[in-house]
């Protein structure tokens, strides 16, 4: 019987090539998936791993015990204590101690005060930090870190004592260097025992150190990074048993293990599922398509099966021993298909994904593979006998007719009627419990299919009337076409299918692009400018003046500064520079929102660069008096306040020195503060003090003149409460403390230089402040004190703030803060053309990078979460539906080709020239292809709308700009170009035996 089959299947080459087409496409897909969830998975695994903080990748051991004098030993053994309780593959150790030790300090502002300064050892820690000085080396050397060193003033090449908590006695330290970290969020620096504690950061010194007799019982560590492939969950490998298994072994130990991977580990474990969620979708989709299409397949080309079937009847076969003849006959082309679809599958993965799996998955990868393929292979052949077992039902006389028997479509209508009804249910849940809730992720696949069913329907009937019409009308090239369209079995059907798989097509590609674009547009809104460096905190004046000396031409860097946890959030940049740098939409406003609009600019003061002040005041009040002034360094933000003391009745002129401000661009007068004066019985004299002028030393002597002083609308005072009078006279600028006649204290004691407009033009977005009433708003996040702000605009989002938040000049800010210290994180906005050599200026003017983020990586990272990652995939499968379509469309030509070749050739006879009978031979199959491409865009249209296609939603939900259209004239042109050139192709190849023996055909 086997050597019969083979038989059959070699007499009818062509059917059996059609269906090994067929199920090698569904085996290449089924394998591809395989490959690809393997490969995939670890992606979107890596991308939560490297965005997970660096606290939850190390495993740490801590233990507190003696070293007997030899703290190498001691280390040497807690670690291969712990090797023997846990070994994690490839996991290198950081092991260290620490001793809690005291510094008592002995300047003149501090002398007396203990503060704690623990003093500790790590493996590799000067190549963990920036140096100034050299690293330590020798026992008793040690580094301190730079705050450290800024609060002590201490040096490099200080002696210092350390006294240990516990214990008599001191350590002697030279100090080598001052340390920066300069990863601070890296694996290095997770364990908190090397961190501050709420006094000093630790200082590093040499494991030879801890000798010290009174160092010998410190706190050991022992931490273990994690390597990221067994985070992710490579080679199947269970790092959460692992160490679940490993902890009442710590127990037992009398040991912590300090195991903080649980809750990533969920979340990779998460990912993973949402990834093989994702491909089974898509898999699911194409595979039972290509089971339906198979399944016609066999129906299509059983007319010769059931021939045989008929002759078998009527020897006496047994209806078992003809459904096996014809199960050898669909064995062999599915086995071969099944062969020919594992490679062809592995590479697809490869090119879909990027990338193959991890070496250590590709065995597991190769078994999935094989065992999908083989379901799709047992699959395929159940298709091919059902179709076949219901066949060979009818009796013989029906089996052995060549001409099919009339159309009954009851059965065929209660089967479109059942898939239009599934379409309504997913349609269903899709709306009412979002497009990942059970049927939903079937609803545009099903709606389209319904549509298709629908359509088929009605393009078979409109082609029967329209048809009969035009042969009646001697119109037969149009005629004959929609003869072959109304009567050809299987073309409704094929209809149907290419009517799915072109809209399936449109529907993945435009959401594939979508993503993309909402990925994208989502990075340019939280970051704001194409690239953020995140520099290490410093003042606004600092950071803004080392911006602008590393690229004086404003074009390509812009400080920011960004506090999210203020209320409202705030977000404060270099106005000037914010339209070449920052990647302004629409729904921000206008990118000039912030400029100072029909207010002329101040007139700025001189800059301070002298190394004394002169001060000329005449002052009223019969005590001495004390007037304040402050001063900033604009390069570097660092506050001078200087007094002037005993100020007596009259005239008269005082001069103190003046550090920090000789170096360019020098000091900016911050204000004045007049101190409170008394009389003898303790109550404030509110007498006037006028200030005449200030001068400095050096060439521009002249700060303050009678002109600028007597210019009442460049001084102010405070935005609260009862604020110093401001009188401007000829002799200059007169002030009067205001006393309470309540409280008989004085209210406000400080003028200020007006150097921004007022109020402070701000952009808003969101609802404003409670508070506000009318148009009198203020805000007290500059500096702390109230300051009137005008609102210049009031758009729906904010770069880096969302849809709420405060934008505000930099420069106003820091000015209005006065002196005050100002919150938020440092940032440096960059342009795209931003050349490399700028970061290097930044650093060379004092600022240090901790952060480096593009828009570009972090829509990529987001294109690595599970949610999206199965986009590409998804796009494959729908691609190799239009090759089941196509040969489908394929199978119903060839099918046909004898039955139709005999009809026209009949029709020759009768007088029908080869023009026509060529044309109507090409026509029908054309006209089925451009119909089925039509519709399938049709269906993807108005499935958007029905099942509520949108762009892929992020994971959180994230929804502030709205998504893009998931199904724009690309993605529709895209589907119909390569539907129409796939199917034409294979519609073309079909026909041309055909289109052969007419053209060789004698009238």
């Amino acid at each position: 019987m086997y050597y019969v089959s083979f038989g059959a299947v070699r007499r009818r080459t062509g059917q059996a090539v059609l269906v090994a087409v067929l199920a090698a496409i569904l085996t290449t897909a089924a394998v591809a998936g395989c490959w690809y969830g393997f490969a995939i998975a670890s992606r979107a695994a890596g991308a939560v791993v490297d965005a997970a903080p660096a606290s939850e990748r190390v495993v740490s051991v801590q233990q507190e015990a003696g070293t007997a004098g030899d703290p190498r030993a001691g280390l040497d053994a807690f670690g291969t204590r712990i090797q023997g309780l846990l070994t994690l593959p490839g996991a290198v150790p950081l092991t260290g101690l620490v001793a809690d030790t005291t510094y008592t300090q002995s300047g003149r502002d501090a002398a007396g005060v203990s503060t704690g300064l623990p003093l500790a050892y790590r493996d590799d820690f000067c190549a963990h930090v920036r140096l100034t000085g050299s690293c330590p080396a020798a026992a008793g050397e040690a580094a301190i870190s730079a705050d450290v060193a800024q609060r002590t003033k201490l040096k490099p090449g200080d002696r210092i004592a350390v006294n240990p908590f516990a214990g008599s006695g001191s350590v002697p330290l030279r100090l080598t260097a001052i340390y920066t970290v300069t990863d601070p969020a890296g694996l290095y620096w997770t364990d908190k025992l090397f961190l501050s504690h709420g006094d000093f950061d630790p200082a590093f010194t040499t494991l030879d150190t801890f000798r010290t007799p009174v160092l010998e019982q410190p706190t050991l560590s022992y931490d273990l990074p994690v390597p990221a492939a067994l985070l992710r969950g490579d080679d199947l490998y269970d790092l959460n048993g692992v160490l679940n298994a490993a902890e009442p072994r710590f127990a037992a130990a009398q040991l912590s293990l300090g195991n903080p991977t649980g809750k990533l580990f969920d979340r990779v474990r998460a990912q993973r599922a949402t990834v093989l969620r994702d491909v089974l979708i898509a898999l699911g989709q194409l595979i039972v398509l290509g089971w339906f299409a198979i399944g016609l397949a066999g129906r299509f080309t059983g007319r010769d099966r059931r021939a045989d079937a008929g002759l078998l009847k009527l020897r006496g076969t047994s209806r078992g021993a003809i459904l096996r003849l014809a199960t050898g006959q669909h064995l062999i082309p599915l086995l071969v298909a099944g062969l020919i679809g594992i490679p062809l599958g592995a590479a697809g993965a490869w090119i879909v994904a990027g990338r193959m799996p991890v070496r250590a998955e590709w065995w597991p990868a190769l078994l999935f593979s094989v065992g999908a393929a083989a379901l799709v292979v047992l699959g395929a052949l159940a298709a091919l006998v059902a179709a076949d077992a219901i066949a060979q039902r009818a009796p013989v006389v029906a089996l052995l007719r060549r001409v099919p028997s009339a159309r009954r479509d009851w059965r065929s209508g209660v089967v479109d009627l059942a898939f239009v009804a599934l379409a309504g249910g997913a349609v269903y849940q899709a709306r009412t419990g979002g497009p990942d809730s059970g049927l939903g992720v079937l609803a545009p696949a099903l709606v389209a299919l319904a549509i298709g069913l629908v359509l088929a329907r009605l393009l078979r009937w409109t082609a029967d009337r329209a048809g009969g019409a035009a042969v009646r009308a001697g119109r037969l090239r149009f005629g004959l076409t929609a003869v072959q369209i109304s009567r050809q079995p299987g073309t409704d059907r094929a209809f149907a299918l290419v009517t799915v798989a072109v809209a399936m097509v449109a529907i993945a590609a435009g959401g594939l692009s979508a993503g993309r674009t909402e990925r994208t547009d989502r990075a340019q809104q939280q970051l704001g400018a194409p690239r953020v460096l995140d520099v290490r905190p410093t003042t606004a004046t600092a950071l803004e003046n080392a911006v602008r000396q590393a690229d004086p031409s404003g074009r390509y860097a812009m400080a920011a500064l960004l506090d999210g946890n203020s209320n409202p959030p705030l977000l404060a940049v270099d106005s000037a520079r914010l339209a070449s740098v920052a990647i302004w939409r629409p729904e921000y406003g206008p990118v000039t929102a912030l400029g100072r609009g029909d207010l002329p600019p101040p007139k700025p003061l001189p800059a301070i660069t002298g190394n004394a002040l002169t001060l000329k005041v005449n002052s009223g009040r019969t005590q001495p008096s004390l007037l304040g002034l402050t001063v900033q360094n604009e390069a570097t933000g660092a506050v001078t306040r200087l007094e002037f003391q005993h100020i007596m009745t009259g005239e008269q002129s005082l001069t103190l020195p003046l550090k920090g401000c000789t170096t360019a661009p020098g000091c900016r007068l911050v204000s004045f503060e007049l101190f409170t004066t008394t009389d003898t019985n303790g109550n404030p004299v509110p007498a006037a003090l006028t200030i005449e002028s200030l001068s400095q030393s050096g060439p521009a002597a002249t700060v303050l003149d009678g002109p600028t002083l007597g210019d009442v609308s460049r001084w102010r005072g405070d935005f609260s409460g009862l604020a110093l009078r401001i009188r401007a006279t000829p002799q200059g600028l007169v002030l009067r403390a205001v006393v309470s006649d309540q409280s008989a204290q004085v209210s406000g004691t400080k003028i200020y230089p007006v150097d921004t407009p007022l109020p402070m033009p701000i952009v808003l977005a969101g609802e404003p402040v409670s508070d506000w009433r009318f148009e009198d708003a203020s805000t007290t996040r500059f500096g702390g004190q109230s300051v009137p702000v005008r609102i210049a605009g009031q758009p729906r989002l904010l770069p880096a703030l969302g849809d709420s938040g405060i934008l505000v000049d930099l420069d106003a800010m820091r000015r209005v803060a006065a002196d005050a210290q100002l919150g938020g994180n440092a940032q440096v906005w960059l342009a795209a053309d931003a050349p490399p050599g700028v970061v290097d200026a930044l650093q060379q003017h004092g600022l240090t990078v901790v952060g480096d983020r593009t828009t570009a990586a972090q829509a990529a990272r987001w294109a690595a979460q599970a949610d999206v990652i199965g986009a590409p995939f998804e796009l494959f499968t729908v691609l190799l539906a239009v090759l089941v379509a196509a040969t489908m469309v394929a199978v119903v030509a060839i099918v046909e080709r004898e039955p139709q070749a005999d009809q026209l050739r009949a029709l020759r006879v009768q007088g029908l020239s080869r023009r026509v009978a060529v044309t109507s031979a090409y026509a029908g199959v054309a006209a089925l292809v451009a119909a089925g491409v039509l519709a399938g865009l049709l269906a993807a249209v108005l499935a958007r709308p029905i099942a509520a296609v949108t762009a892929p939603p992020f994971a959180d939900h994230w929804r502030l700009i709205p998504p893009p259209d998931p199904l724009g004239p690309g993605a529709l042109g895209l589907a119909a170009a390569v539907a129409a050139v796939a199917l034409a192709v294979v519609a073309v190849v079909s026909v041309r035996p055909l289109v052969h023996q007419m053209r060789g055909t004698a009238r």
